[in-house]
């Protein structure tokens, strides 16, 4: 069981999580974590190009954020230049797309491609084979969502081929 109780730490609010057993079991040792608000500057995190073993075409990612222990949420703006995408993929614990500029392609193994744009949000179920990127004429930017689990995110496979590519 998680409890949380607020505490004064330099005359900001910060937060102390004892993680362990409620107060009412006695047994085994409760650990404690400090945990204050951080803000992630922009400009502070460098956009970095997207690999050529997991990507087509021009592709940028701009990273969000990566929660720290106990939490395994993750999150990166990734941006597609026109037939860019990603190779196909899954993800343990699922993946969130919210659709933020330009015009999309996503597909699921087996299902056809579908069109996306700003404002619209895919959820792809956790181990769904999958891949998303820009249309052949228009960029596509998307945050991406995702948790990981031992240390992993992602699991890659082979690359869209030009002819699983067309619509």
């Amino acid at each position: 069981m998680i409890t949380r109780r607020g505490v004064l730490i330099g005359g900001s609010a910060a937060a102390l999580i004892n993680v362990g057993q409620s107060s009412a079991q006695t047994t085994g040792p409760l650990k404690e974590f400090r945990m204050d608000m951080d803000i992630k500057r922009n400009g502070s995190r460098p956009s970095q190009k997207g690999s050529s073993e997991w990507f087509t075409g021009e592709v940028r990612i701009d990273p969000l954020f990566s929660a720290p222990d106990p939490a395994r949420a993750g999150a990166g703006q990734v941006t597609f230049e026109p037939r860019a995408r990603t190779a196909w993929h899954t993800h343990p614990l699922g993946q969130t797309l919210i659709i933020t500029a330009g015009l999309g392609w996503v597909q699921r193994e087996g299902g056809p491609v579908e069109e996306v744009r700003p404002g619209d949000v895919v959820w792809f179920p956790p181990g769904l084979r999958h891949w998303h990127g820009a249309s052949p004429t228009t960029a596509m930017t998307h945050i991406a969502i995702q948790e990981s689990v031992g240390g992993k995110n992602v699991d890659w496979l082979e690359k869209v081929s030009d002819d699983q590519y067309r619509k």
